[in-house]
């Protein structure tokens, strides 16, 4: 064998090792941290006692429907009380710190997908995002990754998650009822309409068409061929690693999706090899030592081959995760008529646990935002319009950047907005409610004071799209926006 050939030892041939599994538990770490801060700024206005879905409402109606923990998992089962709450945030803001510290970093990611999970399952709508089920997913993944030794097994099951957060993202899109992906027409309308915008999203709209032609076409290029790469060579995994992180980095610059962009970006580490790795470990290390400490004495005697029982365990763990996968991914993209019941029953046994999740995002583009807009009447017989903190609201205020936060209830509005002609979700329901008899409850939601003495409140409902680079530059106006009309008001009395 020539001198300069590679090496296969037991990481598999990946060069994927016990470096990248320390920068992978570290960033992870952080990445969990702001979703416990951003889910911990708003538990009790989601589902306290005075939220818009009180998990006390939760609990009783799911018993009311004759289900139970399996159907339902969740440890608020145990008590949901709002102090429950806020210990349960403050344990997994805890949890995320001490694996950002690299104390128990594999225990800290075990506690924490269950954790996490009993709160998504609990904040139902809000919590209902590919990236909730992705972390819970990832958490699981990143329980059985030691950083001591190489674990070729995990490293693998963690590039299979990889694989399929873009594979099947690129199917759903390939078979978009719009066409749109092919076509080349979807990014058209993509800034214009993601649920909510960052700034720098309307000089993205304002591109040539042509551009968003070749945007649309080179989405489906990056989600069906370039994941096959990330289980090619060194050389062509580094082509995956920077197309995947150019995509996710212009994904963060244009819109807000929470912590997903960066949970993303975090799993393309393992597309790097520890050699890759060995200038970055090292400037860590001489500035921050804590953040990435080299392996002692006893880890590195850890690094030989895994004992065969565990190798065995960690074999049929992977087997077992896959196969869930891949029933997951059928039932969800192979378009049946009418799913096998036998499978669907197989897949309803291990679906609430959102441990084996499909990943479809972006499958097609919508092409007009409704926005609902609340307003009050005065004493005065005057209807006030009042904007939520991170919708686009007035037309001269600028898209914001709040991720890795994620505003849950201006998020979910989004969905709202287009399909109010269908019925009022629980939660406005209840958010008329408290604009009626609570504002305070609510108030979080909003940028400026709400009134306390309301007469009445309704949800006007507009149609924004971005204003021309012209209106812009005479008005400073982002949007423009047309009226639709308004369900019928609500009295406060």
């Amino acid at each position: 064998m020539r001198s300069g050939a590679p090496r296969v030892g037991p990481d598999g041939g990946s060069g994927s090792g016990p470096a990248v599994a320390r920068l992978f538990q570290r960033l992870f770490a952080l990445v969990l941290l702001g979703a416990w801060l951003s889910l911990g700024s708003q538990v009790q206005l989601l589902i306290g006692s005075r939220g818009l879905l009180p998990a006390a409402e939760f609990f009783e109606r799911t018993r009311g429907a004759g289900l139970g923990f399996w159907d339902e998992p969740s440890w608020l089962w145990l008590g949901h009380g709002d102090l429950v709450l806020g210990l349960g945030v403050a344990c997994g803001g805890a949890l995320a710190l001490l694996a950002l510290l690299g104390l128990w970093p594999r225990v800290c990611f075990a506690l924490s997908a269950p954790l996490y999970l009993g709160f998504a399952t609990v904040c139902d709508d809000f919590t209902a995002f590919q990236w909730d089920n992705m972390l819970v997913e990832t958490a699981l993944l990143a329980a059985c990754l030691p950083a001591d030794r190489p674990a070729p097994i995990a490293h693998f099951a963690l590039r299979a998650l990889l694989f399929k957060l873009y594979f099947e993202s690129g199917i759903a899109k390939w078979q978009s009822h719009l066409h749109d992906w092919q076509d080349g027409s979807a990014m058209s309308f993509y800034y214009e309409t993601a649920p909510l915008p960052a700034a720098l999203a309307f000089h993205a709209h304002h591109l040539p068409a042509g551009w968003h032609t070749l945007e649309s076409w080179g989405a489906l290029v990056l989600e069906l061929l370039v994941p096959f790469l990330i289980w090619a060579p060194h050389r062509a995994r580094l082509c995956a690693f920077f197309a995947f992180s150019g995509f996710q980095l212009i994904n963060t610059a244009t819109a807000n999706y929470g912590f997903f962009t960066y949970l993303s970006l975090v799993l393309h580490v393992f597309l790097l090899s520890d050699r890759d790795l060995a200038p970055l470990a090292a400037a860590i290390r001489a500035r921050v030592p804590w953040l990435l400490p080299r392996p002692g004495e006893a880890a590195a005697a850890a690094l030989g081959p895994p004992h065969r029982l565990r190798r065995a365990a960690a074999a049929l763990g992977l087997s077992l995760w896959l196969a869930a996968s891949s029933l997951s991914a059928v039932l969800a993209l192979a378009r049946f008529a009418s799913p096998p019941r036998a499978l669907a029953e197989l897949q309803s046994l291990y679906a609430p646990l959102r441990l084996a999740n499909v990943y479809h995002l972006f499958g097609h583009i919508t092409r007009q935002r409704i926005e609902p807009q609340v307003e009050t009447l005065a004493a005065d017989g005057g209807w006030r319009e009042h904007d939520l903190r991170y919708k686009p609201g007035a037309v001269d205020r600028p898209p914001p950047y709040v991720a890795p936060h994620q505003p849950r209830v201006d998020f979910r509005l989004w969905f709202y907005g287009l399909s109010f002609q269908r019925g009022m979700p629980r939660y406005v329901d209840t958010l008329l409610d408290r604009l009626c008899r609570e504002p305070a409850a609510v108030q979080p939601l909003f940028g400026a004071p709400l009134p306390r003495d309301s007469q009445a409140v309704r949800l006007a409902f507009y149609r924004y799209r971005f204003a021309s680079r012209e209106q812009h530059a005479l008005t400073g106006a982002y949007w423009s926006r047309e009226r639709l009309g308004a369900l019928p008001a609500r009295r406060c009395d």
